[in-house]
C-alpha cells in the first residue's frame, strides 16, 4: 500500500486587506511582474522588519515609479496574522502592479513558521544570473529549474555562478565564506538578503571583520581556499559541506557565532 506525507496547510491569502478570491487571484496568476519580501514572524515580531520595509518601497519605486508605505504594509500583515490566527507565521508580501491599477496592489500570504534544514547543506553550481538579481521577485523560472536538477543530483540547493565560475548566491540564500580571520561575501551581481545585512552589521559591532571579495569556483579566488562555508536566508543560518566535488569541515565556533550575532538582533513589532 503506497503511502503519502499529509499535504501541507493551505496559506492564508490576504489582497490589500481583504480575503482572496478568485478575481484577485488572478493578479499574480496571469500579471506575475513584481516583487516580493519574506519574513519570519515569531509573538508578531520580525529582525530587520525596517529591512524588508526599505525593500519593497525601493523596489516597488523601481518597478512601478511609486512607493510603496511602510505602515500601510505593517497594518496589512497584521490583519492577515489576524486572519490567520498566528502569532509565529512565516509571512510574504508581493507588491503588483496590474494593468489600469493605481496604486499597487499587496498580497500578503501567511503560513506555518519554517525554519532552515538542520544539518550542513551541499551546493551544487550552476551557471545562472537572475535579470536585475537586486530585486527579489516572484517566478524565477531559473532558480527554480536548476533548485529542482541539483535535487535530481543528490545536492541540497543550486549554487548560481556567473561566467568564469564567479561565485554569486543560494538558489534561495546568500552564502559567505570563513578564511580563518573574516566572513566573505561574493563580491558578485546578487539580492543582499535581509539576514546576510544583519549579520554583516551584527559582525561590525562584534568587531569580526566581515568583508566582501570576488570568490570563484576554481583557481586563486576559489572555494577550496576557505576553512568554512555557510548559507543563509530568513529562514536561519546552516553550514555548507561540500560545493561540487570541493569538501567543508564544518566550524562549530563560527556557527555559534553566527547564531549568536543573529539572535542578539533585536526584533521590532510588525
Amino acid at each position: 500500500m503506497t503511502t503519502h506525507p499529509p499535504a501541507a496547510p493551505l496559506p492564508h491569502i490576504e489582497f490589500d486587506g481583504l480575503p482572496a478570491t478568485e478575481e484577485n487571484l488572478r493578479i499574480p496568476a496571469l500579471y506575475g511582474f513584481g516583487h516580493f519580501t519574506a519574513a519570519q514572524v515569531r509573538d508578531g515580531r520580525v529582525r530587520g522588519l525596517g529591512l524588508h520595509l526599505a525593500r519593497l518601497d525601493a523596489a516597488n519605486r523601481e518597478l512601478f515609479a511609486r512607493p510603496v508605505d511602510g505602515d500601510r504594509v505593517r497594518e496589512l500583515v497584521r490583519h492577515a496574522l489576524d486572519g490567520a490566527g498566528l502569532r509565529d507565521a512565516s509571512v510574504r508580501v508581493n507588491g503588483y502592479l496590474p494593468p489600469g491599477a493605481a496604486r499597487t496592489t499587496l498580497m500578503v500570504t501567511v503560513r506555518e513558521p519554517a525554519v532552515i534544514p538542520a544539518g550542513a547543506r551541499s551546493l551544487m553550481s550552476v551557471p545562472y544570473v537572475r535579470t536585475a538579481p537586486h530585486i527579489k521577485r516572484p517566478g524565477e523560472f531559473g532558480q527554480t529549474y536548476y533548485g529542482i536538477l541539483a535535487g535530481r543530483a543528490g545536492f541540497d540547493e543550486a549554487l548560481l555562478t556567473a561566467p568564469g565560475g564567479v561565485v554569486t548566491e543560494g538558489a534561495v540564500t546568500n552564502i559567505g565564506f570563513w578564511d580563518g580571520t573574516s566572513v566573505v561575501w561574493p563580491d558578485a551581481p546578487a539580492l543582499v538578503g535581509v539576514t546576510m545585512t544583519l549579520l554583516e552589521q551584527g559582525l561590525a559591532r562584534s568587531g569580526r571583520p566581515s568583508v566582501r571579495r570576488p570568490v570563484t569556483l576554481e583557481g586563486p579566488g576559489g572555494v577550496g581556499r576557505y576553512r568554512a562555508a555557510f548559507v543563509c536566508n530568513s529562514q536561519g543560518i546552516a553550514p555548507v559541506r561540500r560545493i561540487d566535488g570541493t569538501e567543508f569541515t564544518v566550524d562549530e565556533d563560527l556557527m555559534r557565532d553566527l547564531g549568536t550575532v543573529h539572535d542578539s538582533t533585536p526584533a521590532d513589532t510588525v
